[in-house]
């Protein structure tokens, strides 16, 4: 599809990480022109490498990366396994295989960043996105309402500008642009800091969870662990900023005061070396804090991944949520061009969908964080979840779940939201000990039933669309009124009004 004569193209893509290399791949993919700016000149460090089988299986295989991923040699993961609760001995679960994700697709992949952005990004380049790395994007250009281009500085320090028809910003946490959009609001209960680092030559944990993510939990905080290479595992701290004064004395003597409150992890580094030297050689800062922004899009204009919002990094979803954003958006922005659906409702629905997905993501971790870990100290006391802050911060639950097409709040208030939530702890406990696939061996309430449920038939549809190239069924609207995904999974279209069709009841 050729851009209009006053666009240089139909759109631009700030930033190059998963979530816009994904978007722009997908509408390329669908025949439209598109520009990525990036900052930087890729590969380049980035965190977040433990990625969830939709990612892997899913979203990967419809951008046409799988055997590139396959032949990365990625460590192989199956699940995670966490020292978290009042038992001595860490348990673990796995991806599969169940009812939801088959046997052949239930793992993901530990990849270094650098390598499985930079796969990504030259996906896009072969799809026929016109790629510069080294532009930063200063600002958005507007014609009254409507973002209509990007002011960026170049390589060589030249300032211009980009028309389109559609501005996606995916340029991560440190945005300058979603302000544009909309306010970011923060979250009372997850205001975390995170110091990482790399080391070589530590231990793994038995066959056959040598490639899970190990996180343990700890008097001031938790632990990842994450194996990326034989000889390379990524290791971080998240602790709550009440105890952020502890980096005063510097990164070295912060961490190895963690790493002494451990068990599991001390073991496993006691005959490991920290990496000095390369992409890993330094200690890295990041304020893990929570945050969601009050609107996801305004008239030309998207927010992708974490510039939108962001979840504490506990279970991997922030890669998951990025490119499953990239591929809402995606559809959002083809049903605009195609001219079949106007950008207020395809915008909106990528909206609900994604601060959906984002809710439910937030309602899991809450919980776990609920659960009775048997430690004694003001980090866990403090995230007792009906004793928390959260419980105030009405404005920002509500934020979270989103609102209905009635604009009503998909939870009535803050205290409702947070009592149903922390009711999973002794589930979401009973269902992820021991190596059984999450399930709910245990009584349980409609809404907690719902709410796993909820928490893990997206991967399946992902998967299936992936595995067969086009979706098997139609899928209900999300809300009375709401879009579908069209057959080939790339727009939205109206739900089918015919009653001999049987409805898949995926709401991805």
């Amino acid at each position: 599809m050729a851009s209009d004569w006053k666009y240089d193209a139909d759109v631009v893509v700030v930033g190059g990480g998963p979530g816009g290399s994904s978007i722009a791949a997908f509408l390329a993919m669908s025949g439209h022109s598109v520009i990525l700016l990036d900052r930087e000149k890729f590969p380049r460090h980035q965190i977040g490498e433990s990625l969830l089988p939709a990612t892997v299986n899913g979203i990967c295989t419809l951008l046409g990366v799988a055997e590139e991923m396959k032949n990365a040699n990625f460590i192989y993961k199956q699940g995670g396994t966490y020292k978290w609760g009042k038992h001595a001995a860490p348990w673990s679960f796995t991806f599969g295989p169940s009812t939801i994700i088959p046997g052949s697709n239930a793992f993901a992949y530990q990849v270094e960043r650098s390598k499985f952005d930079h796969i990504l990004l030259n996906n896009a380049r072969r799809l026929g996105v016109e790629v510069r790395e080294q532009h930063t994007v200063g600002s958005v250009i507007e014609e009254g309402v409507r973002v209509i281009g990007v002011q960026y500085t170049d390589a060589s320090g030249r300032a211009a500008s980009l028309r389109a028809r559609i501005v996606v910003d995916a340029s991560g946490n440190t945005t300058c642009l979603s302000r544009a959009v909309g306010e970011r609001r923060y979250s009372e209960f997850f205001q975390n800091v995170a110091l990482y680092c790399y080391f070589e030559g530590a231990k793994r944990l038995p066959e056959p969870n040598s490639g899970n993510i190990l996180c343990e939990a700890f008097n001031q905080g938790w632990f990842w662990y994450i194996p990326l290479r034989p000889d390379l595992t990524s290791v971080g701290a998240v602790v709550g900023r009440e105890h952020a004064a502890c980096l005063k004395d510097g990164p070295d003597i912060a961490l190895k005061g963690f790493i002494k409150q451990t068990s599991i992890i001390k073991d496993f580094l006691s005959p490991a070396r920290r990496i000095q030297e390369g992409q890993y050689g330094s200690y890295r800062i990041r304020k893990d804090y929570s945050y969601c922004n009050t609107k996801f899009w305004r008239p030309g204009m998207l927010l992708v991944g974490d510039t939108a919002c962001f979840i504490d990094p506990i279970f991997s979803s922030g890669v998951h949520l990025a490119t499953y954003s990239a591929l809402l958006g995606a559809r959002s922005i083809n049903s605009v061009f195609s001219g079949a659906i106007s950008e207020e409702r395809s915008f909106g629905e990528f909206e609900l969908r994604y601060r959906r997905e984002f809710s439910t993501f937030y309602q899991f971790l809450i919980a776990f964080y609920d659960m009775d870990k048997g430690l004694d100290s003001y980090y866990w006391d403090a995230r007792k979840i009906l004793k928390s802050e959260e419980i105030t911060n009405e404005p920002f639950i509500r934020l979270v779940s989103g609102v209905s097409e009635t604009a009503e709040s998909l939870f009535s208030n803050a205290r409702d939201y947070l009592t149903q939530t922390s009711e999973l702890g002794p589930i979401l406990k009973a269902a992820y000990e021991g190596n059984a696939v999450p399930s709910c061996p245990t009584p349980a309430t409609s809404e907690s039933t719902r709410f796993l449920k909820e928490l893990r038939k997206g991967a399946n549809d992902v998967l299936t669309q992936a595995a067969l190239g086009r979706r098997s069924r139609y899928a209900e609207p999300l809300v009375p009124g709401g879009l579908i995904p069209s057959m080939d999974g790339l727009s939205w279209m109206e739900y089918p009004e015919l009653a001999d069709l049987e409805p898949s009841g995926s709401h991805l």
